[in-house]
């Protein structure tokens, strides 16, 4: 039997950010397992693609002009890795722009897709 390829979390990562970025919400769900779970402390934790995508589409609504950077992306294991990163936006309700900055940490499946992803903002 042949040994699967070794996952590269850290290029995995930077195509999830290139989804999310582009705001390609199909490409975005598909990175998703069907139980994945969202951590932030800014959402709280979600539970299952489902409601991750529909946190992902109420957020894209009222900021659609968000613009996010990575300052580093790390692998921590063979199917984890860790962004730093920093973002703005402006709300489409307030007109008030947003600045974050923290650190994402991404875990795969042995199929490259996620099972969990931690927010913690700086």
């Amino acid at each position: 039997m042949d040994a699967q390829p070794a996952l590269d979390p850290v290029a995995l990562v930077r195509r999830f950010h290139t989804a999310i970025s582009t705001l390609d919400f199909a490409a975005i769900e598909a990175f998703f397992t069907e139980d994945a779970t969202y951590s932030s402390g800014k959402i709280g934790g979600l539970e299952g693609r489902a409601e991750i995508m529909a946190a992902f589409r109420r957020y894209f609504a009222e900021y659609p002009d968000q613009v996010a950077e990575d300052s580093l992306i790390e692998p921590l294991s063979g199917v984890s890795a860790r962004s730093i990163w920093h973002l703005t936006a402006t709300s489409r309700l307030t007109g008030k722009q947003l600045r974050r900055e923290g650190v994402e940490i991404v875990t795969f499946n042995q199929d490259g897709r996620i099972v969990s992803v931690d927010v913690t903002d700086r």
